[in-house]
């Protein structure tokens, strides 16, 4: 990491339709230490329109980091992380799936697609916020990613 990355707000893209859960990773993120910008949808749908920055989106910068649930009403997470895994424009994304599945299929599944990581979410609060500070204290401080397009 450079200077000029610390100054520069992290892009967090959360796919969350949960609003308890939602809640808890604004809350974790909100209490963190690093300077990032929030943005949050709460379907699949509107997670592509985000990324592809169409309509209401059409003014957001490209995140740095999704944080993407599977369940999600209509099309599930699955359909988001295949399209954003086959386009060159988003590939190298890291999407981190949180989810309450423990499925073995489920987690074969989105490894499959190329998510980067699969992330059961704890039941309890404190251990919910503080799994949520570590993804984001690994993907945005610790590992190297090449610079968006």
């Amino acid at each position: 990491m450079n200077v000029c990355d610390l100054c520069k707000p992290a892009e967090i893209l959360i796919v969350e339709d949960n609003p308890n859960d939602l809640g808890l990773i604004q809350r974790a993120l909100k209490m963190s230490k690093l300077n990032s910008n929030l943005h949050v949808v709460r379907t699949s749908e509107d997670a592509l329109v985000f990324l592809h920055q169409k309509d209401k989106y059409a003014k957001v910068p490209r995140p740095d980091l999704i944080i993407l649930d599977l369940n999600l009403p209509r099309e599930n997470g699955r359909k988001v992380l295949k399209e954003i895994k086959v386009d060159p424009k988003f590939k190298r994304i890291p999407v981190v799936v949180l989810t309450n599945s423990d499925d073995e299929d489920d987690i074969s599944e989105v490894y499959d697609l190329y998510a980067n990581c699969y992330i059961i979410k704890p039941n309890n609060a404190k251990q919910f916020i503080e799994v949520v500070q570590s993804i984001e204290n690994f993907w945005i401080t610790i590992v190297k990613l090449p610079s968006g397009e």
